[in-house]
């Protein structure tokens, strides 16, 4: 009797999850970034969330034994897509893949090792943007540190969701909430952060993200919007920050005395904030093309900045 594969009888280390849903175009060099990692010890499941056109033929004529596939008959929604997959991995750690996207070949391998080294939950990485409709590759502004990250979560979405690698156990205590499409990712982190979660970024290219016409429309920018400010709220809150001092648009003699006091505030409350995170930060209270009040906004942005930094260099000391 023939013993089955390896990878079949071994419990993998990781878990790469993959939702697809009508990207024919692009799921075949998707799956081959994965197939061709430099780290072997992986389970590879892909689910098809009821797609209308090729996708799932594609997906069927991969036999890699690593491979698991689960075909839907019909659309259940990307949140939905990826708790299936979550529940489904036997890895220790999990690792997503949109696909759409592009893995570097030493990805997991790379990606792995910073994990583990730096006692991380979870990590993102720095990573290509693709537009598709022009080909150009723009370079990621990502933030590596736990610290800055956080911070970031104040405004934004830290982490590049098809980046994302962690411990399974925190996925499957706290899975990705339904009715936050589009904004899901930044959902998870406010929650992953209010968890305690230990947060990275690899300072290292290792997927390109492909932008293109199938994903978010500008219709549910609104509501995308909402959950983001609704959700910072949240955050804000739970961290000891008044609603009052989010960041936004503000004239020149408001944001001074309210920038200024949520990124002293933020400093306290997340000690180790960069000077680039916090320069960054307030910039979102600023308005944008400003002519030749340009050289002036910066420098009021570089001193704010670098007011919060040394404020938190003196609160770490402590």
């Amino acid at each position: 009797m023939q013993k089955p594969a390896p990878e079949l009888t071994l419990k993998p280390i990781i878990s790469v999850l993959m939702p697809a849903f009508n990207v024919e175009k692009y799921i075949a060099v998707a799956i081959e970034s994965v197939l061709n990692q430099s780290f072997a010890n992986f389970e590879f499941i892909i689910l098809d969330d009821g797609s209308s056109d090729d996708t799932a033929k594609i997906i069927d004529t991969y036999l890699d034994p690593r491979m698991k596939k689960v075909f839907l008959s019909e659309n259940k929604g990307l949140v939905s897509a990826r708790n299936t997959l979550v529940g489904m991995a036997r890895g220790k750690y999990i690792a997503f893949l949109d696909s759409d996207d592009l893995a570097d070949p030493k990805r997991l391998e790379l990606q792995l090792q910073y994990l583990e080294s730096n006692h991380l939950d979870l990590c993102g990485t720095d990573h290509l943007v693709l537009h598709q409709a022009n080909g150009k590759l723009k370079h990621s502004k990502q933030r590596h540190s736990d610290a800055d990250i956080r911070a970031m979560i104040s405004i934004c979405s830290p982490l590049c969701n098809p980046s994302v690698m962690g411990c399974s156990k925190i996925f499957k205590k706290v899975p990705y909430l339904p009715g936050n499409d589009g904004a899901e990712d930044y959902v998870m982190w406010v929650n992953l952060a209010l968890n305690g979660c230990k947060f990275g970024n690899v300072p290292r290219n290792l997927i390109t993200y492909r932008v293109h016409d199938n994903q978010i429309s500008q219709i549910q920018n609104a509501t995308v919007n909402h959950i983001f400010d609704e959700h910072r709220k949240k955050y804000l809150a739970a961290i000891g920050i008044d609603s009052n001092f989010i960041p936004r648009r503000l004239h020149w003699s408001e944001r001074l005395k309210i920038g200024t006091h949520f990124l002293i505030k933020l400093n306290k409350k997340i000690p180790g904030i960069t000077f680039g995170a916090n320069y960054q930060i307030y910039s979102r209270f600023q308005f944008r093309g400003n002519g030749v009040w340009t050289p002036f906004t910066r420098l009021e942005r570089f001193t704010v900045a670098l007011i919060a930094f040394i404020w938190g260099q003196f609160i770490k000391s402590f």
